[in-house]
């Protein structure tokens, strides 16, 4: 299974694919989707959504995994992050995959077994889990495949609770 990890953001939006067969997951590719900051913002969302389509069409994954918001103390900030994550829902949706959603606390739980974790612990415990030379760059990079790594392990869990409701 093919799992696209999303962290969602306006200047930067990281994404990673995994392979996941039986317990183990590999890299299959990750990166950033960047605008510049003086773009207007119906602009970004625009490059942010084709970008998206682009590597779902690429890479082909079976699920999406993506960050849920979380309050910032900028309000403006929150909500172009929060038009930026709806982009992202959309792109994915329009490509018919199934969404799934978690918070950082779970998927740092899930990455680390400490939902209190550094952002250095996360980035580390990627590099590691994934076998890679190096953590992946830029930060958001790290946390997009971190959510895809916290979807593998958890999200076969996740469907069949969801069955029960």
């Amino acid at each position: 299974m093919r799992i696209l990890g999303i962290d969602p953001g306006y200047a930067i939006m990281g994404w990673g694919v995994i392979e996941k067969k039986g317990n183990s997951v590999s890299t299959v590719a990750y990166g950033a989707v960047t605008t510049e900051k003086d773009m207007p913002m119906p602009d970004r969302l625009k490059v942010l959504y084709s970008s998206l389509m682009e590597i779902i069409a690429e890479y082909q994954p079976d699920e999406v995994s993506i960050e849920e918001l979380y309050f910032h103390t900028n309000q403006k900030t929150v909500i172009f992050v929060g038009q930026a994550r709806g982009v992202a829902i959309l792109a994915c949706s329009n490509s018919s995959l199934p969404i799934y959603e978690y918070t950082p606390l779970q998927i740092k739980t899930s990455i680390t077994g400490n939902g209190r974790a550094e952002k250095k612990q996360v980035q580390e415990m990627v590099k590691r889990i994934l076998g890679l030379s190096e953590v992946p760059k830029p930060d958001d990079t790290a946390d997009a495949i971190a959510a895809a790594i916290c979807h593998s392990y958890v999200g076969e869990l996740n469907k069949k609770l969801s069955l029960l409701k």
